[in-house]
């Protein structure tokens, strides 16, 4: 393709509307063309910023003509849907994370793009694109660690509007847990324990147990109503040595009795170099023909271990995690980002 792709964006809050600035400020290969979100003021704002058309519903945006791509970023619950019509409409696709609410409807997203015999859809982990973790991936493949042993894993947010219940802590922010542990590791998880201190009303805090077939352990804390900022970390262990993301705010601060480095309570602020390369590689491929990033077996899966978390949050056990047979269209091709 020489002339841009179009895209076209489905939902228009934080996340959507955040895409179509980093499309319009840093992805020279593509240009939104349409926005629908039901809040149409949204929808409006949000479409002036790119020059682009608002839409009257997101299938006349998944089908309209100057649409050759789709951004969902819509509510968690119409992930599925929207996604099984930009595959009926032959459109590729990045979903905003989670794939889906259950695995039932994960698989049948799977099914469906194996009908149509090639890959449209990624999932938006973004962290697969963060800098700090394709780095600690690669010391991990690199083996400088010795065999993994363990990893942790802490995600905290300084409060949640979207993760308010137990099982959406688990489906809508665990989810990246489930799944960038796995592509760190390249291991697939075969059992989750999900625990929290609260007893009684939100259970926020949890803390998730996971094993992997590759025999490795991890812990992951996800705290949403932290306080005090938007803090994300992960260590690796290994037989020979550890390896850690490292927090990078260009300046630490003296001041009013403190000596410190600033912790931000923006997510998208936090992860936006990873968003940029995100979208970016999303567009380079999708133009291509060849989507590298996670796919709807990757987002499969990340929603099979989050089910089973929050059946062992209801049980108090170490929940299996069996997936059904990998189709060969999501065969690993090598060992490197997606």
């Amino acid at each position: 393709m020489s002339a841009p792709l179009r895209v076209g964006v489905v939902g228009a809050g934080a996340m959507g509307a955040s895409h179509v600035r980093t499309v319009v400020d840093f992805v020279p290969g593509a240009q939104v063309t349409s926005v629908f979100d039901m809040d149409g003021e949204r929808a409006s704002a949000s479409a002036a910023v790119a020059g682009a058309t608002t839409c009257s519903s997101a299938q006349a945006l998944i089908t309209a003509d100057d649409v050759d791509a789709v951004i969902l970023a819509s509510p968690d619950v119409t992930h599925a849907e929207l996604a099984l019509a930009c595959l009926a409409a032959g459109k590729p696709v990045l979903c905003e994370k989670p794939l889906a609410v259950t695995a039932v409807e994960a698989l049948s997203i799977v099914a469906a793009e194996v009908d149509l015999g090639r890959r449209l859809l990624q999932v938006g982990f973004m962290r697969r694109y963060d800098p700090g973790f394709v780095e600690l991936r690669r010391t991990v493949a690199a083996g400088r660690l010795g065999g993994v042993r363990l990893v942790h894993a802490m995600h905290r947010n300084a409060s949640s509007s979207t993760s308010t219940d137990d099982a959406g802590l688990v489906t809508g922010s665990m989810i990246h847990e489930l799944d960038t542990i796995p592509w760190l590791l390249d291991d697939q998880i075969v059992g989750i324990r999900v625990e929290s201190p609260i007893t009684e009303g939100f259970r926020d805090p949890q803390l998730a147990t996971l094993w992997t077939m590759g025999g490795v352990m991890a812990t992951v804390e996800v705290f949403v109503n932290a306080g005090y900022g938007y803090d994300v970390r992960c260590e690796v262990v290994g037989a020979r040595g550890t390896a850690s993301l490292v927090p990078t705010p260009p300046v630490s601060v003296r001041a009013d009795g403190v000596d410190g480095l600033a912790v931000r309570d923006d997510f998208v602020a936090h992860f936006s170099d990873a968003y940029r390369i995100e979208l970016g590689e999303w567009v380079a491929s999708t133009r291509l023909g060849r989507p590298i990033g996670a796919s709807a077996w990757d987002g499969y899966l990340a929603n099979l271990v989050a089910e089973a978390g929050v059946a062992s949050l209801a049980t108090g056990r170490r929940e299996p995690v069996a997936p059904v047979d990998r189709p060969e269209l999501y065969a690993p091709v090598s060992r490197t980002r997606g």
